[in-house]
């Protein structure tokens, strides 16, 4: 199955979605499968999510494939991951490039294997150009990493005499965070019944949308995506105002 190319998106829709993909692993025991199955059946549900997000015209989806935690996990899983990662690139790397997606990576790459840190740069490239669907996967990722980071690199700047002290402000320190080309992330959904944020994209999810379902990731399918987005659609972001503003501004 081919990737359609993204159409135009409405107002109702979000226009940047993250995704912690959970219950691969509970998917898998609730049939009496090893975990490294419900992996396999998670990766394909990531291209029915992304060929839904270009049916709707979403710009950005960002996937929380591999957390820093992560590494904590038996060595087996991580060792399975970690080649299902590489497999899962190559299988679909030409769908996606076919499909005017664009492909990028966040997170600390350098605790991969060579081999995988060159194929995700190749993949990169290949996809660069393209200006469908922005897909990012997050891999190696925390969100506490990220802030980190990103004041080394503005401690940097400062150091170098290229950054003043005084300049750093929210919107020049946001620059540095991994995403920042990119809108901040209106709808947050966390498959697998867990309600938790776990360290993924803590600045850029300040003013997003928390969805949570029950739903296991290996399940997820166009239409849950659907149920996620119109529950978006049906709520009233204030960003700090009231309602009776956003509802006056609308109306204006």
């Amino acid at each position: 199955m081919a990737y359609p190319e993204s159409t135009d998106s409405t107002s109702a829709l979000p226009r940047h979605i993250a995704i912690v993909m959970d219950g691969n692993g509970r998917w898998a025991q609730q049939r009496a499968l090893p975990r490294t199955a419900g992996h396999r059946q998670g990766a394909k549900a990531v291209r029915r999510v992304v060929q839904a997000c270009s049916e709707r015209g979403i710009e950005a989806l960002t996937l929380f494939a591999f957390s820093s935690e992560n590494w904590r996990r038996p060595q087996w899983e991580v060792d399975v991951l970690m080649k299902l990662f590489a497999a899962t690139l190559r299988s679909e790397i030409d769908r996606l490039d076919k499909a005017n997606v664009r492909l990028r990576f966040i997170g600390d790459q350098r605790a991969f294997s060579t081999a995988l840190q060159n194929y995700i740069v190749k993949a990169e490239q290949r996809t660069v150009g393209n200006t469908g669907l922005a897909l990012v996967i997050a891999a190696n990722y925390g969100g506490r990493w990220d802030v980190v980071q990103a004041a080394q690199r503005a401690a940097a700047d400062v150091a170098a005499g290229r950054l003043q002290p005084a300049d750093l402000t929210l919107e020049s320190f946001q620059r540095y965070l991994c995403l920042a080309d990119l809108p901040e992330p209106d709808l947050f959904i966390r498959t697998g019944g867990e309600q938790r944020i776990s360290n993924f994209l803590l600045w850029q999810l300040a003013y997003t949308e928390l969805y949570f379902t029950e739903r296991l990731w290996p399940d997820y399918d166009a239409a849950d995506l659907a149920e996620a987005c119109a529950a978006f659609a049906s709520r009233q972001r204030r960003f700090g105002q009231t309602g009776e503003q956003v509802a006056g501004a609308a109306h204006a």
